[in-house]
């Protein structure tokens, strides 16, 4: 009976979590073909062959169906995998959206290469399907070269050098160093965000959470928020005073000279890095692509565009050629025979769409994070902005009127929220909505004048109409 458990357990092993009563019963069913199949002692019943085949595939059919379940299952909870809120669109474009497209380009790409037939070679009459065989795959591996149907084929074989085309095969890989490149900014942000003091992700995600809850879970949320920011914002600040601390924090208060977390921007600074690697990236990969594919890639939109508007046929492009010229040698003994043969790439039908999808995407995708970081440094960097942000929302709560309160907010945004809780302020407004903003500030705004109260009590004079 071990072979009867082998099919039991195969079934059984390939069933995932996700289908457990219907891997239970396809695994019954598989053992007890199995054990009409094979007897106790191994092959002792006499059988037709026929029907011993007919049931094998059979159970390795249930076994087949198993794994397939089990695969569909994995697929469908990565479809249930929740996108991080600690940045914005624009980043998540780049990382998130970008990466994606890249993949699903690789699939397609990769599929196309692998499973069907990315070349094909017209080969001389006297050529058997060996013959064929081994043309289509020397003409694939060591690259193919473009002559226009109107031009003469160069005699000379380093003039056939220069017109080869040498990138469809490492099309698949290429796509995917793109990926890990649009991948990698956002892996540098998670890494260097958890050393600020403030879980952006945690503070981000229960902020946007209470925009969708009940009127009692969202008052439980914006009060955990404004605790775990109050208490962030505590952890951040250096407990020394002397007058080299004091004049440190000024410059980084009003002119963002010096950055760290006891300054209260290390969020910022590293933040505006990554904006800077993701717009570096998206620029790079046009010139990486330009490399990789040649024939001027970086204006390649701009010269479908013009053939579009003057009615040429815009995929007659020297850049993806559907026919090629091969050229290779075969060694028939004594002799060594060279050819010229003609080939078709399929691939390049998906390559020229790819690459032209890509090409308008790149462009798109660099405009809005330059646009995106140039919206960042405007509201970040000048002190105006950060305050007039933060008193946006004091004013819709109704919790500022008189000139002292507003001097005092003045205080509130620079010295007890400063860069970083502006900042997290504003990354909670990108991904929910301004209400959960102004509630948020006004709960940090209650807990910044009882610790003033609290302070003045202590010190015995009031400092509430001190400016900054």
């Amino acid at each position: 009976m071990t072979s009867v458990r082998f099919f039991a357990e195969l079934a059984a092993t390939t069933a995932g979590p996700a289908s457990n009563a219907l891997s239970t019963r396809r695994a019954s069913i598989a053992a007890r073909r199995a054990s009409e199949v094979i007897g106790e002692g191994g092959f002792e019943h006499p059988i037709h062959h026929s029907s011993y085949s007919t049931s094998y595939l059979s159970a390795f059919d249930d076994v087949s169906s198993n794994l397939m379940d089990s695969i569909i299952g994995s697929v469908g909870r990565l479809g249930k995998v929740k996108v991080r809120n600690d940045d914005d669109l624009i980043d998540r474009m780049n990382h998130l959206y970008t990466t994606g497209i890249l993949i699903i380009f690789t699939v397609v790409v990769s599929a196309r290469q692998y499973v069907g037939d990315p070349i094909r070679c017209w080969c001389p009459a006297q050529f058997t399907s060996a013959h064929v065989e081994y043309t289509n795959n020397v003409c694939w591996i060591s690259n193919t070269y473009y002559v226009d149907m109107q031009d003469q084929i160069p005699v000379a074989h380093n003039k056939r050098k220069e017109k080869e085309l040498g990138y469809y095969q490492w099309v698949p890989v290429v796509l995917l160093l793109q990926a890990l490149l649009f991948y990698l900014p956002c892996i540098i942000w998670r890494l260097l965000n958890g050393q600020s003091g403030i879980n952006v992700d945690r503070i981000v995600s229960v902020a946007s959470d209470a925009q969708y809850e009940s009127p009692e879970n969202r008052t439980r949320n914006i009060k955990y928020v404004v605790r775990h920011m109050d208490r962030c914002l505590d952890n951040q600040r250096e407990t020394r005073h002397s007058c080299c601390v004091r004049l440190r924090h000024i410059l980084s208060a009003n002119l963002s000279l010096l950055c760290g977390r006891r300054y209260g921007n290390y969020l910022v600074a590293v933040y505006f890095l990554v904006k800077i690697f993701y717009i570096a990236n998206v620029i790079g990969q046009l010139f990486l692509l330009d490399s990789f594919l040649g024939s001027g890639y970086r204006i390649y939109g701009w010269q479908v565009l013009e053939d579009l508007v003057e009615g040429n046929d815009w995929t007659a492009s020297r850049r993806f050629p559907r026919v090629t010229l091969c050229d290779f040698e075969i060694r028939q003994l004594p002799n060594l025979n060279r050819y010229t043969v003609q080939c078709v790439l399929p691939i390049n039908l998906f390559n020229e769409k790819i690459y032209i999808f890509l090409w308008f995407w790149l462009v798109f995708v660099s405009m809005l994070s330059c646009y995106s970081f140039a919206t960042w440094i405007f509201h970040m960097i000048f002190p105006t902005t950060r305050i007039q942000y933060v008193r946006k929302f004091l004013k819709i709560m109704d919790r500022i009127g008189s000139t002292p309160d507003k001097k005092l907010a003045n205080r509130f945004t620079v010295e007890y929220l400063r860069h970083d809780g502006v900042f997290t302020l504003r990354l909670i407004g990108k991904n929910s909505s301004d209400i959960v903003v102004a509630e948020i500030v006004s709960g940090l705004w209650d807990m910044y004048r009882s610790k003033k109260s609290i302070q003045i009590r202590s010190n015995g004079h009031d400092t509430e109409g001190e400016d900054v």
